[in-house]
């Protein structure tokens, strides 16, 4: 039997996120919306449906039909010189979730070695090691902004390095990479003859970028063949209902690869996701969505900037640039809690979810006391979990009334 370690973000939140009641400011997708809110938003009222009911359900286009593949490949024209992506170069996924691992699955096992950024969601060092591969952690450390510094990779590399994992915007720290470290990142892997993997499931949501920095492009963006990018349409897109994503490729045959890889499990999507993914990213329909989407994220990091502000010798994080996840740590008497505790504790007493960082990202002890907040939900929904976190933080955290 194939030995793979428990998925504990997502057991966790499979446990807890329908307790009845519940205020779930774990979430990681930006707020959802319906098939009617996509076609409220369209800029072009007289643009087709979104569903062709007439359509037989056949197994479709096996690796997504040229309309959703023309669409995910404009996506990564976004800030590139690079050569435009063909469609060919791209295969639509169940998710981003099913695209990591067909890309894992495709192109590493026994004897492989992997650098992946940590912390990161697990499934891009859990899956490695579940084939077999050695796994080294490219640790992301708070003095650095959570930004993966590049002189590491020298100690971290081997002879048998076969991928460079990283995650863009990052999750659960909501930070950015920056262009010019993945130039320096690329740089490091084209001399070695090493294939990167960007998970970019949180891009393009760069929504709070220091003044003057812009938002960084794809990875697919720098001219190095051996470059690999997975999305979908649950984050960003705020459309997690249709499981769809993608895996998108400068080289051809990485494609082709996975596609042939892909015959053994689920040989297509479903031909209603790609229609409504095809829609969503219509010109006149991903305007509007991803500006929506932008918006409430910016709007509602103030909110949770100004509570870790309230609070601060109980709060403390390194403020999200990008993404939809903080990771903020609570203290309580300068120390750090048990953050599992206290997740449990919140839940009982107060209905509000959030997930612990130690559990769940493989932190220990020296991410003590954090716990990643999604914070891209409804506005109303964030505004009365904090208000309610803020009489527990008040009542049980607080030592002699002081914050």
């Amino acid at each position: 039997m194939v030995k793979i370690e428990p998925f504990e973000v997502e057991q966790w939140m499979d446990r807890l996120e329908t307790t009845p009641g519940v205020l779930n400011i774990a979430e990681t997708c930006a707020a959802s919306v319906s098939v009617d809110d996509l076609v409220r938003m369209c800029e072009d009222k007289d643009a087709p449906g979104p569903l062709s009911l007439s359509n037989k359900l056949t197994y479709g286009a096996i690796r997504g039909s040229e309309t959703l593949r023309q669409r995910v490949a404009a996506l990564y024209d976004r800030a590139s010189d690079a050569e435009p992506l063909p469609a060919e170069n791209v295969i639509i996924t169940q998710g981003a979730i099913a695209a990591n691992f067909l890309t894992f699955y495709t192109l590493v096992g026994p004897g492989d070695h992997v650098i992946c950024v940590y912390p990161t969601y697990q499934q891009l060092y859990s899956v490695p090691e579940s084939l077999g591969a050695e796994v080294s952690l490219w640790k992301l450390k708070r003095e650095n902004g959570y930004v993966p510094d590049v002189a590491e990779l020298e100690r971290l590399v081997r002879n048998n390095t076969k991928l460079i994992v990283i995650n863009n915007p990052n999750n659960p720290m909501g930070s950015t990479i920056p262009s010019p470290t993945l130039a320096q990142i690329v740089a490091f892997a084209k001399q070695r003859d090493i294939t990167i993997l960007s998970d970019e499931v949180y891009s393009p949501l760069y929504h709070s970028l220091p003044a003057g920095q812009d938002a960084p492009p794809s990875i697919l963006a720098f001219g190095y063949d051996k470059t690999i990018a997975t999305g979908s349409m649950s984050k960003a897109f705020a459309l997690a209902g249709i499981r769809t994503g993608w895996i998108a490729a400068r080289d051809r045959r990485i494609v082709d690869a996975a596609a042939a890889a892909r015959d053994y499990t689920t040989i297509s999507v479903s031909q209603l996701d790609d229609q409504v993914a095809s829609y969503a990213l219509s010109a006149p329909v991903v305007r509007p969505l991803l500006a929506r989407n932008t918006a409430l994220a910016r709007h509602n990091l103030r909110l949770l900037g100004a509570f870790v502000d309230k609070y601060p010798a109980v709060c403390a994080w390194v403020r999200p640039t990008a993404g939809t996840t903080a990771l903020v740590q609570f203290c309580r008497g300068g120390v750090p809690v048990d953050d599992a505790g206290l997740v449990m504790d919140v839940l009982g007493k107060t209905k509000v979810l959030f997930m612990p960082a130690s559990p769940c990202f493989g932190l220990g002890k020296d991410f003590k006391g954090f716990v990643r907040l999604g914070y891209v939900c409804e506005t109303e929904v964030l505004m009365e979990g904090l208000e309610k976190l803020g009489r527990y933080i008040e009542e049980y955290l607080m030592v002699d009334g002081g914050n």
